[in-house]
């Protein structure tokens, strides 16, 4: 299992009604994507990486986020979230509704 099967199936469940929604292995998770934009993706430790504007640090649901650092580089307008932050639906519906309004601003590609 290269991906949390109980994370992603919640996730899944927050974003049926998107008629653009794709889900696409990548990372060595799974990505969640709304009009060919990544707003969130799972890996095997139940981590959840939300896509963000960069200056939205602040809202509470955000609070235990870390930037997304790959190949010893931060990526900027990326978060993840360990598994605990993300435990109790409300939290995880909130971070997945942030990526997604984010998500909404860019043209589709």
């Amino acid at each position: 299992m290269a991906y949390d099967e109980v994370l992603a199936w919640r996730i899944r469940t927050l974003l049926v009604n998107e008629p653009t929604l794709t889900e696409k292995r990548m990372f060595g998770g799974l990505a969640f994507m709304v009009a060919g934009h990544m707003v969130v993706a799972t890996n095997s430790r139940g981590e959840l990486m939300v896509r963000t504007a960069p200056a939205d640090r602040d809202h509470p649901y955000l609070v235990q986020a870390q930037p997304v650092v790959m190949r010893g580089r931060e990526l900027a307008g990326w978060l993840n979230l360990p598994s605990s932050a993300i435990a109790d639906g409300e939290t995880l519906a909130a971070v997945v509704a942030h990526g997604l309004r984010f998500v909404r601003t860019l043209p589709a590609s």
